[in-house]
């Protein structure tokens, strides 16, 4: 049985949940994980015995802008989370945190024991609530798996994220916009290879332990608007792609890369499997019949505004 506990954000959709809807062994709760009894009783009531906690604020360019509201959903949400799981008695609970907690790289490969070296607000709020998580390990042995994972892609993703986002751009006749350079490089996944990752951890993830779920793919952010504009504008020059990429201002902190070394999850039997020319192809053609599965899908596609880091506080 699989309970499915969803705030409903703005980049929420429940359109993106029809396909198993119906299943009997789903259902689909709304709710928060910064409320304490509301999460203490939905233990209680549902006899949850296995979390996968993937509940965030995720999205880079807007925790330049609401940092305190990242630090309170992924840091506190987070505790009372793990706190409600420790006192439930859970089998196991798996966190799951980003590639972004190393800090940037252009070539050292970031493994398991690397510091952690957050550069912008998301980021520095993830590595705060590992803390939180691995410390019930320490202290009270409660078998806690930690998750760093690569960008994934895919279908039903909310389009503020840069590959839907370059892909809905391009679809309505509008330039992918590219911060700063667009030589900061990222490493991509496909949505169903991670899904597999967390199943493989799920089943044989080791307590206490983190594993990095990720991929020697990489490409930099210009690169991939290149390779969208070719897929979907199909140009018949260098000038013509040009002409679909327009250089913005860059965000305050904005990381060269994430290199990781997978070889612990190598070692549970997980690879990833989809090719990038198959994963993208299918996202495109996804995205082409179900943009507006989101209400206010068209105001993602906006250019972010930039934002003094890391926090502006009103002080009367």
């Amino acid at each position: 049985m699989i309970i499915n506990l969803d705030k409903l954000d703005y980049c929420a959709s429940l359109k993106n949940l029809e396909a198993i809807s119906d299943k009997q062994n789903y259902k689909f709760i709304q709710g928060d994980i910064c409320e304490p009894r509301f999460i203490k009783e939905l233990f209680e009531t549902e006899k949850i015995d296995i979390v996968l906690h993937f509940a965030a604020q995720t999205h880079v360019d807007l925790s330049f802008w609401r940092s305190l509201e990242f630090s309170y959903v992924n840091v506190y949400g987070t505790h009372i989370l793990v706190a409600a799981a420790y006192e439930a008695n859970v089998e196991k609970f798996i966190y799951v945190s980003t590639d972004e907690v190393y800090g940037g790289s252009l070539d050292k490969e970031f493994d398991e024991s690397s510091p952690k070296q957050p550069t912008n607000p998301y980021a520095s709020s993830k590595a705060a609530a590992e803390c939180f998580v691995h410390s019930y390990w320490e202290r009270y042995q409660f078998p806690v798996v930690i998750t760093r994972s690569s960008n994934v892609y895919g279908p039903h993703q909310f389009p503020e994220k840069v590959i839907p986002k370059f892909i809905s751009l391009l679809q309505q006749n509008r330039k992918c916009c590219i911060h700063g350079s667009g030589l900061q490089k990222r490493n991509f996944l496909y949505a169903t290879d991670v899904a597999e990752a967390f199943l493989i951890v799920l089943k044989k993830g080791k307590p206490g332990e983190i594993y990095n779920i990720g991929t020697n793919f990489e490409m930099s952010i210009a690169q991939l608007a290149k390779e969208l504009i070719h897929l979907i504008k199909r140009p018949n020059s260098e000038s013509e792609t040009e002409h679909w990429m327009d250089y913005v201002n860059d965000r305050p902190t904005n990381d060269l890369g994430y290199p990781m070394n997978s070889e612990k999850m190598h070692t549970l039997g997980w690879r990833p499997k989809v090719p990038w020319k198959e994963g993208i192809k299918r996202t495109i053609e996804w995205y082409r019949e179900n943009f507006h599965n989101w209400k206010n899908a068209e105001k993602a596609l906006e250019p972010f505004p930039m934002a003094e880091p890391f926090v502006q506080l009103d002080v009367q």
